[in-house]
């Protein structure tokens, strides 16, 4: 892109935000002023601006600098808005058109994984799930919860759930969950049923969320390296990049 279809100064601005961001931490005037290379008087006016906007926190004991409480508003509003939950929905049709397959989004809520959307033009197929319905561990949306969500109610849900037995078969499971984004699991709430999964990931690899795909089982595929599975996952980068994933 060139130079005259940019705004330097916002760019910089946005630079500065980035820098605080990937530092984890307070940052210091002169670690921020060594690191962009920014002259002291114009540094101190973007700091100013981006301060006064919220966007930036300046301590006034320390004086260092760190992501301000408007950065988290927009965050906020940005995860919870209808536009949000209206474009997921619009790649789950996406994906059930492409498979003819139930295609469904569940979210962490009350401390196990909650069906929140479901595309389905297939009305002969019935899942045995509608929104609301929890889903066990040993569902493939399940594993990919136990796979990528790290905290204590992950491993309460499964100690409520899961027999010694089939909780060190899951472990088993989890190493390669978590190398390819992928589970799969012949489904425990119907027979004859099966699925695989993908996670839903923020900038931060943080799970917000799980996308399933249901069919007998002859026609889902248990392996990533499948043509139909292929055909998917870049449907979920997409998704992925909603929240700012981008590996």
């Amino acid at each position: 892109m060139s130079n005259n279809s940019t705004i330097s100064s916002l760019t910089t601005g946005l630079q500065i935000i980035e820098l605080i961001s990937n530092a984890n931490r307070s940052m210091k005037f002169t670690e921020i002023q060594e690191q962009t290379g920014i002259t002291k008087s114009n540094l101190y006016k973007y700091l100013n601006t981006l301060t006064l906007a919220g966007v930036v926190y300046r301590d006034p004991r320390q004086g260092d600098y760190s992501l301000g409480y408007q950065l988290l508003k927009y965050g906020s509003k940005l995860v919870n808005s209808d536009e949000i939950m209206n474009r997921l929905l619009q790649y789950l049709k996406e994906i059930n058109k492409l498979t003819s397959m139930t295609t469904l989004l569940a979210s962490w809520i009350n401390d196990r994984p909650v069906i929140t959307q479901i595309a389905n033009s297939n009305a002969g197929l019935n899942i045995g799930a509608s929104i609301s319905t929890e889903l066990p561990p040993l569902s493939s949306v399940g594993k990919i919860f136990v796979a990528f969500k790290e905290d204590e109610s992950v491993a309460q849900w499964q100690k409520e759930q899961l027999s010694t037995i089939q909780y060190k078969e899951l472990e088993h499971e989890l190493n390669q969950i978590k190398s390819e984004h992928f589970a799969y699991a012949k489904e425990p709430l119907v027979r004859h049923v099966s699925s695989i999964s993908f996670p839903i990931l923020n900038h931060e690899n943080k799970i917000m969320g799980a996308v399933g795909v249901v069919g007998f089982t002859e026609d889902i595929p248990s392996q990533i390296n499948s043509e139909f599975v292929q055909n998917i996952l870049p449907i979920i980068k997409e998704m992925s990049a909603i929240f700012g994933y981008n590996k």
